[in-house]
C-alpha cells in the first residue's frame, strides 16, 4: 500500500469526497471523528458505509478514521464500515499497542461476518494524542499483524497537556511536540511500519508545505496527512525519491550484488556500507 499522501475527507460530505477522488492522493480517509459534529455522527457513519460500497474500482486506498475507543462510538463505527472495499482504519487517540489488539479482535469477527479474509483490513494509529500514549510508543513493536503505519498529532496532545500554544513565533513546533514527532518516527521504525507525518495546517501555503515535507522526508518520514486536495501534489513530489537518488540507490544495490561478500565498497570516491545498502533498497521500494 503506497502511503505518501493521505487526505482527510469529512465522512458526512459526498461533495468533498467527489473532489477528493481525483486529487491524486494515495489514500483517502473518510473521517467519522473530529470533522463530524456529534449530532451528525450516525448520519456520517451511514454515509461512509454507502461510500465504501460505491467505490469498487479505484487507484487509491480507502481508510476510515473511526471515533476513539473512549467515546463509546467505536464499535458502531466498525460494524458499519468493515465490509469489502475498506482497506484500512485510522485509530485515533490510541494509548499503546494494546488498543490495536482490542480493535483487531473486533475486526476478526466483523471480517468473518462480511465474508472477508482475516486480516483484510489494516490499521494505522495516531500514536501521540494523549499523555499516556507518550509513555507507550515502544509497545507497537513487535507490530500487530494488521499495523501498517504510525502517525502523530499535536492538537489533542496540546489539550491534554493544557498548552496555550504548540508553535514558536516562527512556526516551529515547541519542544514537547518536537519530542512527540521524533518518538513517533522512532516507534514506527522499531515496529517496521510507515512513519506518516502530521498535518500542515495552512493549506494555502504550498511553498511552506513543500519545504516542510522535504525536511520531514530527510528525517525519515515516508508520507504525510493532508487536509485539502490542493496539498496533494506537493506532498507526492516531496516524498518521492529524485532521479539522482534513484540512480545512486541502483548503483549501490548493483555494487553489493556484484560483490556479495563485501561489507564496505567505494562508490564515486566515497565509502558505503550495509546501512547505505539498506537505505538504497528502501529508496527503490518507495518508487
Amino acid at each position: 500500500m503506497r502511503l505518501r499522501s493521505l487526505l482527510f475527507v469529512p465522512g458526512d460530505s459526498e461533495r468533498k469526497l467527489a473532489r477528493a477522488r481525483e486529487c491524486g492522493a494515495d489514500a483517502l480517509i473518510l473521517d467519522l471523528e473530529d470533522s463530524v459534529a456529534p449530532p451528525q455522527k450516525a448520519a456520517a457513519r451511514a454515509l461512509a458505509a454507502k461510500l465504501i460500497d460505491d467505490e469498487p474500482k479505484r487507484d487509491w486506498s480507502l481508510f476510515v478514521r473511526v471515533n476513539a475507543l473512549d467515546t463509546g462510538l467505536t464499535l458502531d463505527d466498525l460494524a458499519a464500515v468493515v465490509k469489502p472495499g475498506l482497506d484500512a482504519l485510522l485509530i485515533p487517540k490510541t494509548n499503546g499497542g494494546g488498543d490495536l489488539d482490542r480493535i483487531g479482535c473486533c475486526l476478526d469477527a466483523l471480517e468473518a461476518r462480511a465474508g472477508m479474509p482475516q486480516g483484510s483490513v489494516k490499521l494505522a494509529s495516531v500514536a501521540t494524542e494523549t499523555a499516556k500514549a507518550m509513555f507507550a510508543l515502544g509497545s507497537y513493536a513487535p507490530a500487530h499483524a494488521r499495523l501498517i503505519a504510525l502517525t502523530w498529532g499535536a492538537e489533542d496532545l496540546s489539550a491534554a497537556l493544557g498548552a496555550t500554544d504548540n508553535k514558536e513565533p516562527d512556526g516551529a513546533w515547541t519542544f514537547p511536540y518536537q519530542l512527540a514527532r521524533a518518538q513517533c518516527l522512532i516507534a514506527a521504525s522499531a515496529a517496521g511500519v510507515a512513519a506518516i507525518d502530521t498535518l500542515f495546517a495552512d493549506y494555502r501555503d504550498l511553498a511552506g508545505l513543500e519545504q516542510d515535507c522535504r525536511r520531514s522526508r530527510r528525517d525519515g518520514f515516508t508520507g504525510r496527512l493532508a487536509i485539502h486536495p490542493d496539498q496533494i501534489a506537493a506532498i507526492n513530489r516531496s516524498y518521492a525519491p529524485s532521479e539522482a537518488e534513484i540512480e545512486r540507490a541502483r548503483r549501490i544495490v548493483a555494487a553489493f550484488e556484484a560483490n556479495p561478500g563485501a561489507g564496505t565498497l567505494g562508490i564515486d570516491g566515497k565509502m558505503v556500507d550495509i546501512p547505505h545498502l539498506k537505505a538504497a533498497r528502501k529508496t527503490l521500494a518507495s518508487m
